[in-house]
């Protein structure tokens, strides 16, 4: 018999956590309803999309590397949020049978650092790794919430062009990715009343991938390291922040985040996030 059911699709798939958190809140839930994985390349996109709007039991999927930029294209309608970014990473069958992208990573990405941004702050920077997808939805979010932003990618060209994209007529910077690897020896003030992140927006560091090389000579005091990488939970580069005496977040929460956007696109009902930390136990695992 039948089910509903949504899913993850990327190309490498088999890492990813989604299935487990979507696993998670349908069994708490009691949903008679299935979340899975499946492995889609970008040549075989299309073919994938037009495969999943004959079948009635789909509800959606969410969207990975490298698909998310690539996947906007071939949808009927993309939201407005996920236009401006430029990325899709949620897709949906709308009402009338048309499939909709939209993008929870900004959300999803936000949640873990909302407390410390209600704090007013004198100024506010951050020195974003990465040019992909989900970088994107980051730097938008950043800009959003008053940060100066300082891009780095093997591309400078593209990160100077994501910032003219998503960031607007702000004071911002772009970066080779080489620049953070060299230590620096510039002299921070004690940055009180300021907020400074460091995100690894890129896939430096995940598991079959080369890590990232970041000096913290170039983080001010009391910096937030923030790293969206998954698999490992606890990455080279947030160990090394944390030997530097910095806060860390990893990339759990905003997974987290971003697929309880996504559930109640899906099932339409909200996850029950009264049960994250048995959730984030799990997951680490």
């Amino acid at each position: 018999m039948s089910r509903p059911y949504a899913e993850v699709i990327g190309d490498p798939i088999a890492q990813s956590k989604s299935p487990a958190i979507h696993g998670f809140w349908i069994d708490r839930l009691g949903l008679d309803a299935d979340y899975r994985a499946e492995r889609v390349t970008q040549d075989g996109l299309a073919d994938y999309l037009e495969s999943r709007r004959a079948d009635p039991d789909w509800r959606g999927c969410n969207v990975t590397m490298p698909l998310k930029q690539a996947i906007l294209p071939l949808l009927d309608r993309v939201e407005p949020q996920a236009l401006a970014i430029g990325a899709v990473n949620t897709v949906f069958r709308g009402e009338d049978g048309e499939l909709a992208g939209t993008n929870t990573d900004a959300p999803g990405f936000v949640e873990p650092i909302a407390p410390v941004l209600r704090t007013p702050h004198l100024f506010r920077m951050a020195r974003v790794i990465g040019t992909g997808g989900a970088a994107r939805a980051i730097v938008a979010a950043l800009a959003v919430n008053g940060f100066t932003l300082v891009l780095a990618g093997r591309e400078e060209d593209k990160a100077r062009r994501m910032l003219e994209d998503l960031a607007g007529t702000g004071e911002h910077y772009t970066a080779p990715l080489a620049h953070f690897a060299q230590a620096t020896d510039f002299a921070f003030d004690d940055r009180e009343g300021c907020l400074d992140l460091v995100v690894n927006a890129s896939p430096l560091g995940m598991r079959g991938q080369p890590p990232l090389a970041f000096d913290w000579s170039h983080a001010p005091p009391r910096s937030i390291a923030y790293d969206i990488v998954t698999d490992p939970v606890d990455t080279p580069f947030l160990e090394s922040a944390r030997e530097r005496g910095h806060a860390t977040i990893s990339g759990l929460s905003m997974l987290v985040g971003q697929a309880a956007a996504a559930f109640e696109i899906f099932f339409g009902q909200s996850p029950p996030r009264d049960a994250d930390g048995e959730l984030m136990d799990l997951l680490r695992q």
